[in-house]
C-alpha cells in the first residue's frame, strides 16, 4: 500500500511541471521488399490521419510538426499492398523508418476501390490462427509487467497457470512443451528464466519489452519453414537501431533494473543493446512466497547493410538465473511451507547468438540462418532441507547445446510464390542424475550419466496464390524432418507433414478462411537421453517417435473498420504417437507447468488423444487512443485412457476461457489499462496417501505421489482476476519520462488450490513404518502492488 500512495504522490507532483509543447519531425525510406530499390512519389501518411507527405525521386520522405508519441505509418503506391508499420515511440528529431512495399500489380483503380487498409496482417499460408502483437500493447498491458508470455494471455485459445507465478503457455488445449520460440527467425530454446528443462514455461520472462517491435503468435496454420511446434509459434521482431542518432533509456520496473542503448557505427551498422538485473528476490521474501529467484539478462541486436543486394543481422540472448528456498518460513502460509519442503534449488545458464544473412536478387531472396544455443540447468534438492551430503534426493545436472542451420529461397512471379530450404542441426544432450527413486515397493538410488548427440535434417516448400484482386489465396506447404537417433525416426518420409490454407472474401470485408495440416515435433532431450542403471538409453528400446497432430482450422471474419476485426474459429487436433509414461500409465503431455524436469522416465509413443473447440474474439487496434481485445474460447482436451480405452480429460482441459484487455490514452498523456481473466478449472489428481504415506516412499523424493488411479478425477473452481494499470508519459525536449503503478489481482480475489499432502516428519503410532501426513488446502489471491519507472533520450 505505501507503494501505490507513493506512486500516485509522484505521480500528482509531476503534473505541476510545464511541458513545452514539442515538435518533432519523421524521416525515412520507402523501398521495394524484394528488390530493395527506393520506391518515389509514394504516399506516407501517419495512420488514421490525414497528415502526411510524399517520397521524394530517390524514396525519402519527412513528416513534420508531429506531437511526441505513439504512431503508426501507412505507405501506398500504385501496384503495390498498402503497408502500414509497426508503432513506434516518437520524442525527438531522431526517429527513422524503412517502409517495405510489396508488389501486386494492382491498378489504380483497384487501389481506389479497395481503400486505405488497416494494421491487421494476414498471410495466404496462415490466413487464421494468427495474431499480430503490437508495441502498446506489451509495454502497457495491465498485470502483465511487461512481459510477453503474459501478454499472450489476453488473446483466444490461450490458458494460463492461475497459480505459481508462472509462464506457461498452453494454447489450444495442448501444454507448454508443444511451443516454438523465434526471434528474427532465430530459434531459441526458451524466453523464460527458470525455465522448465523439456517445456518452456517459468516465471518471468527473457526478453526486453523495450526491444520488441511486434510479434506474430500463431495458434494454428504454421508456416512450413517454421517446425518442431503442435500448439503454438511465436516469431518476434525487434527493433532497430536508430540509423541517425544514438539513444539510451532505462526502466526501473517492478521485478529489474533495465538499461537500453541503441544507435549507429557508420552509415551501414545499427545496433541494440539491453541488459537487466532483477531484485525479484526482495519481492519475492517480503510476499512471504516460498522461493527467491534472481536473475540476469542481456540481448542485443545488430544490423549490417553492406548494400541493397545483402544485409546480416547478427543476434544475441543470455541469461543467468538462481533460486533459493525461503527457509524463513514464519509467517509463510501452509501451502508455501509445503513448496519450500518440495522445491529444489535451481541454478540455470542460457544464452543463443545467431545470425541472418539475406541476398536480394531480382524477384528472389535467398536467406541462410546460422545460430548456436545452450542451456544449462542445475537442481539440487536435501531431504528435509537439511544441507548434508547424506541428505541427497536429487542431484541433477544437465546441459543441451544446439547448432542450427536452415536455408531459403522465396520467389516471386506475380501472382505466385515459392518457397524452399533446408534445415541441419548438431545437438549434444548431457545429464548427470543422482536421484532417489521409489518403485514397486522398494527405493533405490538411481545414477546415470547421459552424452547424446544427434543429427537433424529436413526439407519444406510453400506455394502460395494470391488472385489479383486479393479475393482468393491460396498456399500448399509441405514439410518433413528426420534425425539419426533410432531408425524409427531417420527416414523423412516418416515424418511428412502437409499442410493447405484457403481465404475466400466473400463479401467485401467479410472472408472465409481454411487450413489442415499435419504436425510434427521431436521428443524433449529429456526423454531422449534418459537411462537407468544399466546405462542403456530406455526410450530408444521403447522405440519413441516423432508426436504427431493433424489440426484442421475453419473460421469466418469480418472488418467493420480498418481498425476492428471481429473473428470466429473453430479447431480439432488429433493427438498421435503421444509419450505415454510406463510407470503411471498417463500422457506426458498433461505435465510440464511446474518447476521440475520433463520427461526424465521411461514413456513409449502410444498415448492418443484429441483437443477440439471455438474461439471468438472482437478487436480494436489502435485508433482513437484506444485498445481493445474480448476472446472468448471453448476448449476440451482429452486423451485414451490406456486402461478403459475411453476419453479423460488432459490438464489442459479448462473448458471455458473469457479475457476482456483494454487500454485507452487519456489527454496529458495518462493511459489506463484494465485485463479481466475468467480461467476455467482444470483437472487435478489427488494424492496417494497410502504411497505417500510410507516412510521408504517419503524418505525416496521428499514429496507426495499422484495416485493416478484417479488420474483427472477432481476439477479446481474457475479462476478470475482484475489487473489495473495507470500511465502517465511526460514529453520534454527529446526527453521522455514515465512512470506506471500496476496492481495484479486487484480485487484480492482468492482461488483455491489443489489440496496438497505433506509428511511431518512423526511416525505414525499405528504402524512403524509410516509417518503421520497433513492435508493442506492452499490459497492464492494476494494483491500485488508494483510501479515503474521509465526514461528515454
Amino acid at each position: 500500500m505505501k507503494q501505490i500512495v507513493l506512486s500516485i504522490l509522484i505521480l500528482f507532483i509531476g503534473c505541476i511541471f510545464t511541458q513545452a509543447e514539442n515538435h518533432y519531425s519523421i524521416k525515412g525510406v520507402v523501398i521495394d521488399k524484394t528488390t530493395r530499390s527506393p520506391i518515389p512519389y509514394a504516399n506516407v501518411i501517419i495512420w488514421n490521419s490525414s497528415k502526411g507527405t510524399t517520397t521524394d525521386s530517390i524514396g525519402n520522405f519527412t513528416i513534420t510538426n508531429v506531437l511526441p508519441g505513439t504512431y503508426r505509418l501507412q505507405a501506398t503506391y500504385i501496384g503495390y499492398a498498402t503497408n502500414t508499420t509497426p508503432e513506434f515511440l516518437v520524442i525527438n528529431n531522431k526517429s527513422f523508418e524503412t517502409i517495405e512495399l510489396e508488389e501486386t500489380g494492382k491498378t489504380l483503380k483497384e487501389v481506389e476501390i479497395k481503400g486505405v487498409a488497416g494494421p491487421f496482417r494476414k498471410s495466404a499460408e496462415s490466413p487464421l490462427s494468427m495474431r499480430e502483437i503490437g508495441f502498446t500493447e506489451i509495454e502497457k498491458s495491465a498485470g502483465s509487467n511487461r512481459d510477453i508470455s503474459r501478454v499472450l494471455e489476453s488473446f483466444p485459445g490461450v490458458a494460463s497457470s492461475p497459480v505459481g507465478y508462472r509462464n506457461d503457455l498452453i494454447v489450444r488445449g495442448g501444454g507448454p512443451s508443444e511451443n516454438s520460440y523465434y526471434i528474427e527467425g532465430v530459434e531459441v530454446p526458451t524466453i523464460n528464466h527458470f525455465a522448465t528443462q523439456g517445456a518452456s514455461g517459468g516465471p518471468v520472462g527473457i526478453l526486453n519489452a523495450e526491444l520488441i517491435s511486434n510479434a506474430d503468435f500463431y495458434s494454428g496454420a504454421f508456416p512450413a519453414n517454421r517446425g518442431n511446434a503442435l500448439s503454438a509459434i511465436l516469431n518476434i521482431k525487434l527493433k532497430d537501431g536508430s540509423p541517425t542518432s544514438h539513444n539510451y533509456s532505462g526502466v526501473v520496473g517492478s521485478s529489474d533494473l533495465g538499461f537500453n542503448t541503441d544507435g549507429h557505427i557508420g552509415k551501414k551498422i545499427t545496433y541494440l543493446f539491453s541488459a537487466r538485473q532483477s531484485y525479484l528476490q526482495y519481492l519475492f521474501k517480503a510476499l512471504k512466497l516460498p522461493f527467491l529467484p534472481t536473475y540476469v539478462d542481456s540481448q542485443f541486436k545488430v544490423n549490417i547493410k553492406f548494400n541493397k543486394h545483402n544485409q546480416l543481422t547478427l543476434l544475441g540472448l543470455g541469461a543467468i538465473d538462481r533460486m533459493t528456498l525461503n527457509t524463513d518460513t514464519a509467517g509463510q502460509t501452509d501451502g508455501n511451507k509445503y513448496i519450500v519442503a518440495t522445491l529444489p534449488i535451481i541454478s540455470q545458464n542460457t544464452y543463443t547468438v545467431g545470425g541472418v544473412y539475406k541476398h536480394f536478387v531480382g524477384n528472389n531472396v535467398q536467406t541462410i540462418v546460422l545460430s548456436h544455443d545452450y542451456f544449462e540447468n542445475k537442481n539440487l534438492k536435501y531431504q528435509d532441507n537439511i544441507t548434508n551430503p547424506n541428505n541427497v534426493v536429487l542431484n541433477y545436472d544437465s546441459y543441451q547445446a544446439e547448432t542450427r542451420f536452415r536455408f531459403e529461397n522465396s520467389s516471386t512471379l506475380n501472382a505466385f510464390r515459392l518457397d524452399e530450404g533446408i534445415h541441419a542441426e548438431m545437438d549434444h544432450y548431457f545429464n548427470q542424475t543422482s536421484q532417489q527413486v521409489f518403485s514397486n515397493g522398494n527405493a533405490f538410488l538411481l545414477n546415470y550419466l547421459t552424452q547424446l548427440s544427434l543429427i537433424r535434417w529436413g526439407i519444406f516448400a510453400t506455394g502460395t496464390y494470391k488472385s489479383p484482386d486479393e479475393r482468393l489465396t491460396l498456399a500448399i506447404g509441405i514439410r518433413t524432418d528426420a534425425n539419426n537417433y533410432s531408425s524409427s525416426v531417420n527416414q523423412l518420409l516418416g515424418q511428412f507433414s502437409p499442410r493447405f490454407s484457403v481465404s475466400y472474401r466473400l463479401l467485401p470485408k467479410f472472408y472465409i478462411n481454411g487450413n489442415v495440416g499435419s504436425y510434427n515435433e521431436l521428443p524433449p532431450y529429456t526423454v531422449l537421453g534418459y537411462k537407468n542403471n544399466a546405462n542403456q538409453l530406455v526410450n530408444e528400446q521403447n522405440d519413441v517417435k516423432y508426436l504427431l497432430c493433424n489440426q484442421m482450422v475453419v473460421g469466418v471474419e469480418q472488418h467493420p473498420t480498418d481498425y476492428i476485426r471481429l473473428s470466429l474459429e473453430g479447431f480439432y487436433k488429433q493427438y498421435l504417437n503421444g509419450l505415454m509414461s510406463i510407470a503411471d500409465s498417463i500422457p506426458l503431455a498433461s505435465e510440464g507447468a511446474d518447476y521440475n524436469v520433463y520427461g526424465t522416465q521411461s514413456v513409449n509413443s502410444t498415448a492418443k488423444g484429441r483437443a477440439y473447440g471455438m474461439e471468438a474474439l472482437a478487436r480494436w487496434f489502435g485508433f482513437q487512443h484506444l485498445n481493445f481485445i474480448l476472446a472468448y474460447t471453448y476448449v476440451r482436451s482429452e486423451y485414451i485412457s490406456p486402461k478403459t480405452g475411453n476419453y479423460i480429460p488432459s490438464s489442459w482441459d479448462n473448458r471455458n476461457l473469457f479475457t476482456l484487455t483494454s487500454n485507452y490514452q487519456f489527454p496529458r498523456n495518462w493511459a489506463l489499462g484494465l485485463k479481466f481473466r475468467a480461467i476455467g478449472g482444470s483437472p487435478y489428481t489427488p494424492y496417494d496417501y497410502a504411497k505417500s504415506s510410507l516412510k521408504i516412499a517419503w524418505n525416496a523424493q521428499d514429496r507426495p505421489y499422484l495416485n493416478y488411479a484417479l488420474y483427472n478425477t477432481q476439477r479446481l473452481a474457475t479462476f478470475t482476476e482484475l489487473d489495473l494499470r495507470v500511465d502517465k508519459t511526460y514529453f520534454f525536449k527529446n526527453l521522455m519520462f514515465g512512470f506506471y503503478i500496476d496492481i495484479q489481482n486487484a480485487l484480492g480475489t482468492t482461488y483455491r488450490e489443489a489440496p496438497v499432502l505433506y509428511s511431518t516428519g512423526v511416525t505414525d503410532p499405528t504402524d512403524p513404518s509410516r509417518y503421520v501426513m497433513k492435508s493442506l488446502q492452499p490459497t492464492s489471491g494476494t494483491i500485488l502492488p508494483s510501479i515503474g519507472i521509465m526514461v528515454e533520450f
